[in-house]
């Protein structure tokens, strides 16, 4: 797997990305992005989720959009093949998800600005090395040919596979929230699907589906992803069931944090 391009901004970019994934991989460590029931008002001013999430990950379909049709390739049909799977992840996370939340009305305080700065520069990074990879081509490896690759197709069911469990578990818990009166009560215990087995089945389906991006490119911005995927959720994955457990007595004994039947 080649890194180093030739072309100064992206291997610039590129690195401040290797840099920041360390950051996160030691910083999930020592405590939560504060969001959500991890939320605190001690560190200056929280928006609405709505707006902060929609805000947070907007650098990924404009930054991508953008260095994406500047490339060569563009028209190519392993490149347009690669922007549809990125389309797809973020018509959901970045449009349909924010734009569907079933929020108390009138909260404020679930979303710090802190998590909106950080998640916009890594949604930036995120946007710009993949839109102009897969149009640039640095490495030449997104011939036709790539989209038979055992890489590929393997890569491909395995982020389909992290996207549908995803996709899925974020339904279950939008719905635990009466859509005609969302401020009755602020948190269930989910029940179905994802969550027979584990506390965080959205967690894991996006782990899944940036394993499954790293492998599809075969490149490494899709390998940091993952990696501040991980060093961001795995860790939040088990304080959320740490969670659940203290807040309800007659939490399912038998579901694990993260990984079905292990952990």
């Amino acid at each position: 797997m080649n890194w180093y391009t030739g072309n100064t901004v992206y291997d610039t970019v590129l690195t401040i990305a290797l840099a920041f994934t360390a950051f996160v991989l030691v910083g999930g460590l020592f405590g939560q992005s504060p969001y959500g029931r991890f939320a605190t008002a001690k560190l200056g001013l929280n928006l609405n989720p709505k707006l902060g999430w929609w805000l947070m990950e907007i650098p990924a379909t404009v930054v991508f959009a953008v260095a994406y049709l500047t490339g060569p390739n563009r028209f190519e049909p392993t490149s347009l093949v690669l922007a549809a799977i990125w389309i797809l992840h973020y018509g959901n996370r970045g449009w349909f998800f924010p734009l569907s939340i079933r929020q108390v009305p009138g909260k404020q305080t679930s979303f710090n600005v802190s998590v909106l700065g950080m998640g916009m520069l890594v949604t930036t990074m995120h946007g710009y090395l993949n839109g102009a990879l897969f149009s640039h081509d640095y490495f030449g490896q997104y011939g036709t040919a790539w989209l038979t690759d055992p890489r590929f197709l393997i890569g491909l069911v395995i982020y389909l596979a992290g996207f549908a469990l995803l996709v899925s578990s974020e339904g279950i818990v939008r719905n635990l929230r009466d859509k005609n009166n969302p401020g009755a009560t602020e948190y269930k215990v989910p029940y179905g699907l994802g969550f027979k087995f584990v506390t965080s089945p959205t967690y894991l389906g996006e782990l899944l589906a940036w394993a499954g991006f790293a492998l599809l490119t075969w490149a490494l911005p899709g390998v940091i992803i993952f990696l501040i995927t991980f060093g961001n959720l795995v860790p939040r994955a088990f304080a959320t069931h740490a969670w659940y457990r203290e807040k309800f007595a007659d939490y399912p004994p038998e579901r694990k944090a993260l990984v079905p039947f292990v952990v």
